[in-house]
């Protein structure tokens, strides 16, 4: 496949095993173009999160990939760091040899829909902190990036964070209720696949929408 013919990513990631999975899958994909990493406090907090990207990307031999750092804290207060101590089974590897760029990940988003209207998926695998503090940033941003991938959900299982409510999705409800625009019938194209570990795998398609939630 033609390098302009692939489909221009960034991840939004708080690896995390399962992001790092996730991560190694679309670097080695020729369906995609893997444009950036942005990090948040999810799995782990943000500058672990950043760490374990650079050091996932030099594994891969992909050092050429930019990493953007996220908030260092979330709109949600309750959320809790797993995946044990260092995110990636407990190993603590050493420190990368690579550093983020000094954008912030909101200001790497939006930049990026900017350069690319319409052209950039977002691949967001943790809590939605990056993608509410864009849209705070630019209320263009909705529009101008192409289609949000989201990691989140429960549909047919209950959640796992109460019997209602999986992690990654309730930070969209808080960030809702404390002014940011992510009303996902508000012109998001969207797509769901359930994040719920019971559930996971399930792709849900919402009509005339920007999201799709994996």
């Amino acid at each position: 496949m033609a390098m302009g013919d692939r489909k221009k990513i960034i991840i939004d990631t708080d690896p995390g095993i399962d992001d790092a999975m996730a991560i190694f899958v679309a670097l080695k994909s020729p369906e995609v173009d893997v444009i950036g990493l942005t990090t948040i406090y999810g799995n782990v907090y943000t500058t672990l999160a950043t760490r374990n990207a650079l050091h996932l990307l030099e594994v891969a031999g992909r050092t050429d990939i930019p990493v953007a750092e996220g908030t260092h804290k979330t709109i949600l207060v309750y959320l809790c760091s797993v995946t044990f101590i260092y995110g990636l089974g407990n190993q603590n590897f050493p420190p990368p040899e690579g550093q983020p760029i000094e954008k912030s990940a909101p200001e790497f988003l939006v930049e990026q829909a900017k350069l690319h209207p319409g052209e950039i998926t977002v691949v967001a695998l943790g809590p939605l902190t990056n993608i509410a503090l864009a849209v705070q940033l630019d209320p263009e941003f909705s529009k101008n990036v192409g289609q949000i991938v989201l990691l989140g959900g429960s549909f047919a299982v209950n959640g796992n964070v109460n019997p209602a409510s999986e992690a990654n999705v309730r930070t969209l409800r808080s960030a809702h209720s404390n002014g940011s625009d992510l009303d996902m019938n508000s012109g998001w194209r969207t797509e769901w696949i359930e994040g719920s570990h019971e559930g996971c795998g399930k792709a849900f398609d919402i009509p005339d929408s920007k999201w799709c939630l994996i």
